[in-house]
């Protein structure tokens, strides 16, 4: 059973733009799918979507069980433990030290202290920051912050985790230290990547190519880049 159901979603914002037109995919658990398009394609309206920030205008969209379409709102903070998201801008809290941001995760959700000790560890080991477990964000490099961040999305087990933009203003080698991250710590959860360059496009099952709304490719990466020109220029920037 599909992960992701999508059935001709459309969602326009109240300045009258359609961000979205029609965009049908199914997703299975485990697959990794990698969003790309020009500014203003509609990557992170769909992003948006998939953890009920913004509802859906028409059409249908299934996630994780959930039917996003119907959901109520009492059972949206489900729906969010279930699916993990990572910011571009990261949205750790400045006076907690790198333990305590991934603890709260867990503390907020009623979780007892002895399993949040063992599962910030694990973790932490899993991102390579144990040695920076007692300082605080400010203290990290951008990419140290950014492994803080999916460590801290990670800590809940997520079915699925939504990735926005999260290499946009790291360096190149930051670039593929945090992918070859995603690559080594996700298997088994269904990841969705907006991005843009060739980054993502090493580890993905699956590539969405997004303009002006419309979904225009999707399928394994060698397939698209066959046949679209505007993916081989956007991973070629």
């Amino acid at each position: 059973m599909s992960i992701i159901e999508m059935k001709d979603v459309v969602k326009k914002y109240g300045n009258g733009t359609t961000a979205l037109r029609s965009v049908s995919i199914n997703v299975e658990p485990g697959e990794f799918a990698y969003i790309v398009g020009p500014s203003g394609a509609g990557k992170s309206t769909f992003i948006r979507l998939l953890y009920r920030e913004i509802k859906l205008d028409k059409g249908s969209l299934k996630v994780a069980d959930f039917d996003l379409a119907k959901i109520k709102k009492r059972d949206v903070p489900m729906l969010r433990r279930q699916v993990g998201v990572v910011f571009q801008d990261y949205k750790l809290l400045p006076k907690k030290t790198v333990y305590e941001n991934i603890a709260y995760a867990m503390e907020v959700i009623g979780e007892r202290r002895r399993n949040i000790k063992k599962r910030v560890m694990e973790v932490l080991d899993l991102v390579g920051l144990k040695h920076k477990v007692r300082s605080f964000p400010n203290e990290l490099s951008g990419g140290e912050r950014q492994r803080l961040a999916i460590a801290r999305t990670l800590v809940g087990r997520p079915r699925m985790l939504l990735l926005d933009e999260i290499t946009s203003g790291l360096d190149v080698v930051n670039r593929e230290q945090i992918m070859n991250l995603i690559r080594t710590t996700m298997g088994g959860i269904t990841t969705f990547a907006a991005g843009h360059g060739h980054f993502g496009m090493n580890i993905a099952d699956l590539v969405l190519v997004l303009d002006k709304g419309r979904l225009v490719e999707f399928g394994p990466p060698a397939e698209v880049h066959r046949r679209s020109a505007l993916f081989r220029s956007l991973v070629a920037a």
